[in-house]
C-alpha cells in the first residue's frame, strides 16, 4: 500500500512579501555578525567554572544590563506594544511590585547564594535542605524555563516572520542557530556581554520608533495625548468595582489587572521569576562580590522601567497612528502589530534598525543557564561524579545543542496561541509558586525539611495546573495572578508544617 504525503512547498516559507530593502538587511547582518563575533571573541573557556560563572569577573554594570536584556527579551519588545495597543497601560502596575521584589532579592536572596558559593542557585537548596529538594527545584526550573523561553522564542520568530514575509518556522531555525553560535563556545561570558549589546540596540531602537511615530501623528505630542487619552489607552490604574459592589469579589478573584492583584503579583511573581530562575540570577552571580551583585540587581529597576515605558509608549502611539489612518491594513494577529507597523510604514534604514532591535531582543538564549543547571545539579551528582573537566565541558556543549532543538520545537507549538504575553505569565504561574515557596522557607526560617518540600512543590504545581485548566475552560474563574500566591503559600506551609514529621 502506497502512502502519499501532501506536497509541501518549502519555497513559500521564505517567499518574501516584506518591504525591507538591502540597506535594512545590511544593518541587520552587520549587527548580528558583530554579536556572534563578540560572543566567540570572549569565549574559549577551558572548564565549567569559566563556562558557568565566567570566574566571577564580569563588571557589575555589564551584568545589570545583561539581566535587563534577559528579563525583557522579544516578549516585551513585541507583546508589550501589542498589549498597549489592544488594551492600555495597566500592565505598568505590575512594575511597582516588581521594583519592591528586586530590593528583596538583592538583600535576602543574593547574600545566601554568595555565602554558599553557588554555581547554580539550586545548590542553595541542597545546602539548606538536602539533595531531594535540589533535584526537584531543578526539574521545576527546567519546566518553567523551557516553556517560558519557548514562548519568548515564539514572540521573536513571529515578529521576524512578519517583517521578512516568511513562515514562522524558518525564523525559529535562524534564532536557534544564532543562539547556539554564541553560546556553545563562550558560555555565560558570551551570553552576558552579548546581552549588554542586545540591551543597547533595543533601547535605542525603541527611542527611534517613538520619535518617528510622534513626527507622523497628526498634532504631534498634543494629538497623541488627545486621541490616546480619549480611547482610554493611557489608563494605568484599575481600582476595580468598589468594595460594596456585588461584582467586587468576582473581580478580585478573576481580574489580573486589578491594582491590588497586580501589585501582589508584581511582587511575588517578580521575586519568583528573578530570584528562583537561574536564567536571570546566573548573570548576577558572574560579578566578583556579593555587594556588586546587589548593586547590579537594584540598578535593574531603573533600566527595566525605562524599557517598559518605551514599549508601552510605542503601543499607544501605534494605536493613535492607525486611528488617524483608518484606511491602512492591520495584521491578522494583533500580537504582531509592532513588526507589522515597522514593515509597512517605517522608511528604509529605520526599518533595519527596528528589525535589528527585535532580533537583538529575540536572541534570548537560556541555553547557558539550562546547561549549567543540568550539568551541575543533575549530570555531575547523579550520572557521572568522577568525570574530568574536559568531559563536563563536552557534555555542556552537547547540552547546549539539545536544549536549543527542544526550545525550537516548543516555540513552533506555541505559535498557534494568541495573546502571547499573558500565556508566558500563565505558564510561570503554575510552577513559580512552588519554587518561591521553598526558597523563602530556606531563606526566612531555620526549619529542616526535605521530603516535605518535594511533596509541597509537586502538589502545589499540580493544583495550580488544575486551577489554570479550569479557569481557561471557564469552569472556575480565577485570575492567573493567584497561582503564584497559592503555590508560594502552599509550598511554604507544607514544608514548614510537615518538615519535622517527614524528615
Amino acid at each position: 500500500m502506497l502512502i502519499y504525503w501532501p506536497r509541501v512547498n518549502f519555497q513559500n516559507w521564505i517567499l518574501s512579501t516584506s518591504h525591507l530593502t538591502w540597506p535594512d538587511y545590511l544593518i541587520l547582518a552587520v549587527l548580528v555578525a558583530f554579536m556572534i563575533a563578540l560572543g566567540n571573541l570572549l569565549g574559549g573557556e577551558k572548564n565549567t567554572q569559566d563556562f558557568f560563572l565566567a570566574r566571577r569577573r564580569i563588571p557589575g554594570w555589564v551584568a545589570c544590563l545583561s539581566f535587563v536584556a534577559a528579563e525583557v527579551s522579544a516578549l516585551t519588545i513585541i507583546s508589550v506594544p501589542a498589549t498597549a495597543y489592544m488594551e492600555n497601560w495597566e500592565y505598568a502596575q505590575f512594575f511597582i511590585g516588581s521594583t519592591l521584589a528586586r530590593f528583596t532579592i538583592a538583600y535576602l536572596f543574593i547574600p545566601a547564594f554568595y555565602a554558599y558559593n553557588c554555581t547554580t542557585i539550586y545548590e542553595f537548596l541542597k545546602h539548606r535542605f538536602g539533595a531531594s529538594t535540589q533535584y526537584t527545584g531543578t526539574v521545576f526550573f527546567f519546566i518553567t524555563r523551557l516553556l517560558g523561553s519557548g514562548v519568548r522564542l515564539t514572540a521573536a520568530s513571529l515578529a521576524v516572520s512578519v517583517l521578512l514575509g516568511w513562515h514562522i518556522l524558518p525564523a525559529i531555525v535562524i534564532f536557534t542557530v544564532i543562539g547556539i553560535a554564541y553560546t556553545i563556545h563562550g558560555g555565560i561570558r558570551s551570553v552576558v556581554w552579548t546581552g549588554l549589546f542586545q540591551a543597547t540596540i533595543f533601547i535605542l531602537g525603541g527611542v527611534v520608533a517613538i520619535g518617528y511615530l510622534l513626527l507622523h501623528i497628526q498634532g504631534g505630542w498634543t494629538g497623541f495625548l488627545h486621541v490616546a487619552g480619549a480611547a482610554g489607552k493611557l489608563k494605568v490604574w484599575d481600582l476595580g468595582p468598589p468594595l460594596h459592589d456585588p461584582q467586587f469579589f468576582k473581580a478580585f478573584l478573576s481580574d489580573p489587572n486589578l491594582i491590588w492583584m497586580a501589585l501582589l503579583n508584581g511582587y511575588f511573581g517578580s521575586m519568583a521569576a528573578f530570584g528562583t530562575d537561574h536564567e536571570l540570577m546566573q548573570r548576577l552571580l558572574t560579578v566578583e562580590t556579593r555587594r556588586e551583585s546587589q548593586k547590579s540587581m537594584v540598578w535593574t529597576t531603573l533600566w527595566s522601567g525605562l524599557v517598559l515605558g518605551i514599549y508601552l509608549m510605542i503601543g499607544a502611539c501605534i494605536y493613535v497612528f492607525y486611528a488617524q489612518n483608518p484606511g491602512l491594513p492591520l495584521p491578522q494577529k494583533l500580537d504582531a502589530i509592532f513588526p507589522h507597523f515597522v514593515n509597512n510604514v517605517m522608511p528604509v534604514g529605520l526599518r533595519g534598525i527596528l528589525l535589528s532591535a527585535i532580533v537583538m531582543a529575540g536572541v534570548h538564549s537560556p541555553l547557558a543557564s539550562l546547561t549549567a543547571s543540568f550539568v551541575t545539579d543533575i549530570y555531575r551528582p547523579l550520572i557521572k561524579k568522577d568525570g574530568t573537566e574536559s568531559h563536563y565541558m563536552t557534555v555542556s556543549r552537547i547540552s547546549v545543542g539539545l536544549f536549543a532543538v527542544l526550545l525550537a520545537v516548543l516555540a513552533y507549538l506555541f505559535s498557534f496561541f494568541h495573546k502571547i504575553l499573558w500565556l508566558a505569565f500563565k505558564i510561570g504561574g503554575v510552577t513559580f509558586g512552588s519554587l518561591l515557596g521553598v526558597f523563602l522557607l530556606g531563606l526566612m526560617t531555620t526549619r529542616k525539611s526535605n521530603r516535605a518540600n518535594v511533596l509541597g512543590m509537586i502538589s502545589m504545581g499540580l493544583l495550580n495546573a488544575v486551577l489554570l485548566t479550569l479557569s481557561e475552560m471557564h469552569i472556575f474563574q480565577i485570575g492567573w495572578t493567584w497561582l503564584v500566591l497559592i503555590g508560594t503559600a502552599g509550598t511554604f506551609g507544607i514544608g514548614y508544617v510537615l518538615g519535622p514529621l517527614f524528615d
